[in-house]
C-alpha cells in the first residue's frame, strides 16, 4: 500500500467541481466543528470560505499558539549544486537552460557552512538540481558528514532516493526530507516535466512512503501554486498528509505553499492565487491539523510574511540564496528562482521579535520526537 494507489481512486475533476460546490452553510458547519475533516477543508478552501477568513483567521491563530506557542523556527537553503538532468518548464536549474553550472567542492562547501554560521542558523536544508550520476549518493556521502558538523538539524530537498539510501543518509544525519510532487495532476505533470527521471509521476508520488519507512524524523510535501488550480492541488496535499499521518504516525510533517516565481525559461502560472487567498489556505491547513508544521519561504514578500507569520506559521526561511555558492560567493546568474524577501536573517529575526514571537534557530532534537 502506497500514497499512489490511493491517489489512483481520486478523480480531479470530481474534486475540484466538489470545492467549487460547497455552500456558505458547509464552511459554517466546517468553522464550528472541534476536528474537521476532508470534506470540512474542501469547504474551508472553496470560494464560500472567502467571506469567513477574518473568523478562519482568529481560530487559525489561536489553534497555533495553543500547540506551538509564540515561536518560529528559523532555517536558511544551502544550494550544493545547480546541475539538473531534468527538463522542467518551471525551474531555473532546468536542463534547457543556458545557465552556468557549478558543484560546490568540500571546500566551497566548508565556506558556505562557516558564512551561514555566522548568520546564528543551526537548522539547514540542503537543495540540489537532480542528477543522479553527478550529485547523487557519492556526492552526498562524502557533504552530509562535513555539514552536519557545523548544524544541528540537517534536511534536504534533492532528487527521490530509494528507502535503503535514505537509510543510509539518516545514519549519516540527515532529519528531514522535503519532497514537493510540484502538482498531483498527472496531466498536468507530464506538461511540465518534459525530460529527466522526474518524469516518473507515481516514483515521485511514493517518495513520502520511502522517507517514513526509512525512519525519517521529518517530512515536507506541498505542491507549486501555480501549475494547475490551486485548490485542487491544496486538497491533495492534504488529503497526502492525512494518509502520512494515519500511515506513518512516528514522523513528523510540514506542508509549504510555494508561488511561482521569476526565474530562466519559466512558465507562466495557469491558476493564480492572490494574497488573500494564500491566507486562506495557510489557515485551512490549520483548521484542518493542529500538528502539522507550516513553512513560508523567503518567495514571499517582507510585508506579507509579517503579516501572515500569527496565522500559523511555524517555520521560516531567512536571508535565502537559491544559487551554489551563495552565501560566500554570491553569484545571481547561478540561481534557482528569484526571491522577494532579500532582508538580513538577523532583520528578520528582528521583525519576527516585534510581532511578539521567540526565534528559533534550530529544529528539535530526534531524540525529542519519541
Amino acid at each position: 500500500m502506497s500514497f499512489s494507489t490511493y491517489w489512483e481512486t481520486q478523480d480531479w475533476d470530481d474534486i475540484r467541481l466538489s470545492i467549487g460546490a460547497k455552500t456558505e452553510a458547509d464552511v459554517l458547519r466546517a468553522l464550528a466543528k472541534p476536528k474537521r475533516d476532508l470534506e470540512d477543508f474542501k469547504a474551508l478552501i472553496s470560494p464560500a470560505a472567502d467571506a469567513h477568513l477574518e473568523n478562519m483567521a482568529q481560530q487559525a491563530a489561536a489553534l497555533t499558539r495553543r500547540r506551538f506557542g509564540y515561536t518560529v523556527n528559523f532555517y536558511v537553503p544551502l544550494y550544493l549544486s545547480n546541475l539538473c538532468a531534468n527538463a522542467c518548464t518551471y525551474c531555473g536549474f532546468s536542463m534547457e537552460n543556458r545557465i552556468k553550472r557549478r558543484t560546490l567542492s568540500a571546500d566551497e562547501i566548508e565556506r558556505e557552512c562557516h558564512a551561514i554560521k555566522g548568520m546564528n542558523f543551526d537548522s539547514i536544508l540542503l537543495v540540489t538540481g537532480e542528477h543522479q550520476t553527478k550529485v547523487g549518493m557519492a556526492y552526498f556521502r562524502e557533504a552530509l558528514p562535513a555539514i552536519k558538523r557545523h548544524f544541528s538539524y540537517l534536511a534536504m530537498e534533492v532528487q527521490p532516493l530509494e528507502e535503503a539510501e535514505y537509510a543510509e543518509l539518516k545514519g549519516l544525519g540527515l532529519d528531514a526530507v522535503m519532497v514537493y510532487q510540484e502538482t498531483y495532476n498527472r496531466a498536468t505533470y507530464g506538461e511540465h516535466h518534459l525530460r529527466g527521471n522526474k518524469t516518473d509521476f507515481a516514483y515521485r508520488l511514493d517518495t513520502a512512503d520511502r522517507l517514513a519507512r526509512a525512519g525519517i524524523d521529518k517530512i515536507g510535501i506541498g505542491a507549486l501554486i501555480g501549475l494547475d488550480d490551486w485548490r485542487t492541488d491544496s486538497f491533495f496535499v492534504a488529503s497526502h498528509l492525512d494518509y502520512l499521518e494515519r500511515t506513518y504516525w512516528r514522523s513528523r510533517y510540514s506542508i509549504s505553499f510555494p508561488r511561482l516565481r521569476p526565474c530562466e525559461g519559466a512558465v507562466q502560472p495557469k491558476s493564480v492565487m492572490n494574497d488573500r487567498q494564500l491566507v486562506q489556505l495557510i489557515c485551512a491547513y490549520r483548521l484542518l491539523n493542529q500538528e502539522v508544521e507550516l513553512s513560508l519561504s523567503t518567495r514571499e514578500s517582507p510585508a506579507f510574511r509579517d503579516k501572515v507569520l500569527p496565522l500559523g506559521i511555524t517555520t521560516m526561511s531567512a536571508a535565502s540564496k537559491t544559487q551554489p555558492g551563495g552565501y560566500a560567493d554570491d553569484e545571481p546568474e547561478l540561481e534557482q528562482f528569484a526571491v522577494s524577501d532579500e532582508r538580513s536573517a538577523a532583520a528578520v529575526a528582528q521583525a519576527v521579535k516585534a510581532a511578539g514571537f521567540d526565534v528559533v534557530w534550530k529544529d528539535w532534537d530526534p531524540s525529542y520526537s519519541g
